[in-house]
């Protein structure tokens, strides 16, 4: 699938590229980002190149990882998201914020444009979050965009070689008012 781009009230989202390099290495210095992501610590440049060069367009080239970048409309970079497939009509949504953009509400502006894109044009019918327990942020954001939290994952991620009990939730379409691929049944 070729690259899209999303735009919001006061977001751009858009795959990153080698020109971002350097802003996506900048962003991944932060303490909070490499203890609350899975992403590697320290955190080097040529990760930042691998991930803009190789990863970013590899998963939107093969279908399995839709990773945007959050950049308001001056083209800042604001944060991160990505949407992995796990298995038919499910995907795992991952987010980071860059430490200037947090609170703002950007993430959850994104993490709702890119669900409903999700949703509508790559046929998911269930969107999971998953952050560590203790990632009151990321539950945060989830929770806005109208997540169920719907339990704890015990020894379910593995960071930096340490197993770690993850908090799950799940966004489906009808949570966002839209139609799903294939019936529901619910076990109420």
């Amino acid at each position: 699938m070729d690259p899209v781009t999303l735009a919001t009230d006061r977001l751009l989202l858009r795959a990153v590229g080698s020109q971002e390099t350097d802003a996506v290495y900048d962003a991944c210095q932060d303490p909070d980002i490499r203890r609350w992501t899975t992403i590697p610590s320290p955190y080097l440049r040529e990760h930042a190149r691998s991930f803009t060069e190789q990863l970013v367009p590899d998963g939107w080239a093969d279908g399995s990882m839709f990773t945007f970048g959050v950049f308001l409309h001056s083209g800042e970079l604001a944060g991160m998201l990505g949407i992995t497939l796990r298995a038919l009509g499910m995907g795992e949504i991952g987010f980071w914020a860059t430490k200037e953009h947090r609170a703002n509400g950007y993430v959850t502006e994104a993490v709702l444009a890119a669900c409903r894109w999700s949703f509508t044009h790559v046929a998911l019918d269930r969107v999971e979050w998953r952050a560590e327990v203790g990632n009151r942020a990321s539950r945060a954001v989830a929770e806005r965009a109208g997540f169920t939290i719907e339990g704890t994952l015990r020894s379910a991620m593995n960071n930096k070689g340490v197993r770690r009990d993850i908090w799950v939730g799940s966004l489906l379409p009808s949570d966002m008012g839209l139609p799903s691929t294939a019936p529901y049944l619910p076990a109420r």
